[in-house]
């Protein structure tokens, strides 16, 4: 009986020793925290079908995010 008991005792050691090894492989245990989330800059207003579209592309509202349809 305690031969069993030893074995029980070797898992016990290597699951904690593979628990700790898997700890150290996942991100952010040595890094620097993320600086906070930026709040978007929103307006109230809709933009117009000929205004640039607000979504960055470069193409007017109409032509982008304002497409009937999408």
């Amino acid at each position: 009986m305690g031969k069993h008991d030893d074995s029980g005792t070797e898992r016990f050691h290597e699951r904690k020793r593979r628990e700790k090894e898997h700890r150290g492989q996942l991100p952010g245990q040595d890094e620097e925290p993320l600086p906070p989330p930026v709040e978007p800059i929103r307006s109230d207003a809709k933009p117009k079908r000929n205004d640039p579209c607000p979504c960055g592309s470069g193409k007017k509202y109409k032509q982008c995010c304002g497409k009937k349809g999408s």
